[in-house]
């Protein structure tokens, strides 16, 4: 399992309601529904990857997650999961405003556009860069936003949320493994993972 989906892992409590956007062909919730007994749902658009979802016994739903997530109550899910998807969402703080709805806490991760390989090929190259993380042209990414770590702390705190728990990260072997970066991670990460939600708490550590 990817080194970031570990992570988030990690952080989902056992015998938790949790709804993974663009759950892919469903790697993290099939871990998560074996190994913590978790009432897992996933949203994917793509007929290929939900195929791949029933295959391993997640239920999911082929949808739009921006507009699937209308659907659910208030509450309806502990954790709300958003991983390596909000780049290519439309309209990302209306989205994020209604997972807070449905699901008492949020996870989201995203790749780090601040990295400092991205950096240098700007500065020096003057093209639309490009690295394991972000590994299309400017004409063919799904991407269609530029965020990096400190814009989304930023966010977080405009929207009146607060984030829980973050942690950054670079990874390796074809994103399997990785190692958290702590010292001047929206220069050295090429990931940021938040578990973000609407309670007023403590921050894990500050911002650097």
């Amino acid at each position: 399992m990817r080194y970031d989906l570990q992570i988030i892992a990690s952080w989902i409590e056992p015998g938790s309601r949790v709804l993974d956007l663009g759950c892919g062909e469903g790697e993290l919730l099939s871990f998560l529904k074996r190994e913590k007994r978790v009432k897992g749902t996933g949203i994917e658009s793509s007929e290929a990857k939900v195929t791949k979802c029933i295959e391993k016994g997640v239920q999911v739903l082929q949808g739009d997650i921006t507009e699937e997530v209308h659907d659910y109550p208030d509450n309806s899910f502990d954790y709300v999961i958003l991983s390596q998807t909000l780049q290519q969402v439309l309209e990302p703080d209306i989205l994020i405003k209604e997972l807070l709805r449905v699901g008492k806490k949020i996870i989201v991760s995203f790749p780090n556009f601040s990295y400092w390989s991205i950096r240098l090929q700007i500065l020096f190259f003057g093209y639309a860069p490009k690295n394991r993380q972000l590994p299309y042209e400017w004409y063919n990414t799904p991407n269609i936003r530029i965020i990096t770590i400190k814009d989304f702390r930023r966010f977080v705190k405009e929207t009146g949320c607060v984030v829980i728990k973050e942690v950054d990260i670079n990874t390796h072997n074809d994103d399997l493994q990785g190692n958290i970066i702590s010292f001047l991670p929206n220069l050295r990460a090429t990931y940021g993972i938040f578990l973000v939600s609407r309670i007023n708490s403590t921050p894990s550590h500050p911002s650097l």
